[in-house]
């Protein structure tokens, strides 16, 4: 029975040596430790460049939505093109079109606000629009905010604000977007994207209001 035990326990000691001899046995080994966290790693870089594309889809959107506004110019030759409630509802045709398979109107928000000079030689946001239904107000306050004297600086960054010369308007926009995760949440959550963007318009336009001729168009009121 001792001999019996005896020859078990060299071939136990005997199978032990060649396989830590056996570098393939290693090679397994050190796989089985480092798949994982390669895979996550994998999984990370993802969700790395989803975010980082997702960051610049949000930032043109933001941009073309401005261009577009400030291109605006329905009329004839007799008289100043006009802006339209329908006009600036094709614009926001045009962010859902861009932001296909981000589910922008549920997820994002874009403020459109048309920013001019007033009879008291100062900055005021005259009319605003917004499309999405994330609920964010504008950063630099509501339609009518600067009505009336000097002290409202403009929009933008503190001390570099966009201002409107007299005459004439800049399409401003603010655009916010909540990221969607590809993979999950456990590694950068959900930020919130914002991006601005502004235009001069192109040519002259009746400043005076917005119009909504028969048949009437939906306003896209920020309320």
């Amino acid at each position: 029975m001792t001999a019996r035990i005896a020859h078990r326990l060299r071939r136990i000691r005997a199978g032990i040596v060649r396989l830590a001899r056996d570098s393939g046995a290693v090679v397994m080994i050190e796989m089985a430790f480092c798949i994982p966290f390669l895979i996550l790693v994998g999984f990370a870089g993802i969700e790395l460049a989803n975010l980082t594309l997702t960051h610049t889809r949000v930032s043109q959107i933001g941009l073309s939505a401005a261009d577009n506004a400030s291109r605006i110019a329905f009329g004839s030759n007799l008289s100043l093109p006009r802006v339209r409630e329908v006009d600036i509802n094709e614009v926001f045709v045009g962010v859902e079109q861009q932001a296909q398979g981000m589910d922008f109107r549920n997820n994002g928000r874009i403020i459109l606000s048309s920013l001019e000079r007033n009879a008291d030689g100062g900055q005021w946001i005259h009319w605003q629009r917004c499309y999405g239904n994330l609920p964010i107000t504008s950063a630099y306050g509501p339609q009518g905010t600067g009505a009336t004297g000097t002290g409202f600086p403009g929009m933008g960054r503190a001390g570099a604000e966009v201002t409107a010369a007299d005459g004439t308007a800049v399409m401003f926009v603010e655009i916010i977007y909540d990221y969607q995760p590809m993979i999950g949440a456990t590694w950068f959550g959900t930020p919130r994207i914002r991006s601005t963007a502004a235009f001069n318009i192109r040519e002259g336009r009746d400043l005076s209001q917005v119009y909504n001729p028969a048949p009437t168009a939906p306003v896209s009121n920020c309320s």
